[in-house]
């Protein structure tokens, strides 16, 4: 029994040696498939997007979107940016404004993308409903989630999270974003409506 103990164990300890081995040798796929753009050498560009959910109407950057914190309180971003790529670069970045519970502006400033912590996506975006894309290629567009790491002109540090729940999307990632700001969690992210311009993201994967 002891022996037949000891040989498990070693046959498992292979086993996971084996595992690690064929991820490092195929770093070019996610463990379930998925890309993950910190390592596939692709630049993938991030955009909060202006668009009111009606398909006859183009899809343009500039937009804007929203989370909650716990309290009440509330951050509204704008943006777009890079990652990825070949040297691993990060761009971009935006405006934030915070509010009250009571809905009063409570803050105001730009913020910049400091580094990419992952970005996994999770499917290409159906084409079906077309939409004009004025920000790029209609056939890399993608769904999925990144988080970036940001810095706010204020001086306080943040975590930016932004989901892409486009046509075709599996479920599970919410659209929008959610972010911390300093010690703060705004991280019930605000769903887009029909009509309404705000709270959508895009992602176009090998821009």
């Amino acid at each position: 029994m002891k022996r037949f103990g000891l040989t498990s164990i070693g046959l498992l300890v292979v086993l996971a040696v084996l595992v690690a081995t064929t991820s490092a040798a195929s770093p070019s796929r996610h463990p379930l498939g998925h890309r993950n753009a910190a390592v596939t050498g692709l630049t993938i560009r991030w955009d909060i997007i202006s668009f009111n959910g009606n398909f006859a109407n183009p899809i343009n950057p500039g937009g804007s979107a929203s989370a909650l914190a716990a309290d009440g309180t509330k951050i509204t971003l704008t943006g777009s940016g890079t990652f990825g790529g070949p040297a691993k670069k990060v761009t971009g970045g935006g405006n934030w404004t915070t509010y009250a519970a009571s809905g009063a502006q409570s803050g105001t400033g730009t913020y910049k993308v400091v580094s990419l912590v992952s970005f996994i996506e999770a499917n290409p975006q159906s084409q079906t409903p077309v939409a004009t894309d004025s920000i790029g290629d209609v056939n890399k567009r993608a769904n999925g989630a990144a988080v970036l790491r940001i810095a706010y002109s204020d001086g306080s540090q943040g975590v930016l999270t932004i989901g892409c729940h486009g046509p075709g999307a599996p479920p599970g990632i919410f659209e929008g974003i959610a972010t911390s700001k300093g010690f703060k969690l705004y991280y019930e992210a605000q769903d887009p409506k029909p009509g309404v311009d705000a709270n959508r993201t895009l992602f176009h994967v090998g821009v």
